[in-house]
């Protein structure tokens, strides 16, 4: 688990001003970001989108 800091907020608000999402979802992809996750499943947010050349954002439920 990764407590919510500075950084996190900071990218989070950055991610939100360069790619349109919500504060919250941004919250989610910088923590995703900083666990140096690959890929991020999410229905609700646009699929295929890579997030600073290191995360995409795959929708698990589009079919294949």
């Amino acid at each position: 688990m990764l407590d919510i800091d500075t950084p996190k907020v900071t990218q989070a608000l950055e991610i939100a001003s360069r790619y349109g999402y919500t504060y919250w979802d941004s919250l989610i992809i910088s923590t995703a970001l900083a666990s140096d996750c690959t890929i991020l499943y999410s229905e609700e947010m646009q699929h295929n989108q890579p997030i600073e050349n290191k995360l995409r954002i795959i929708n698990p439920f589009l079919p294949q």
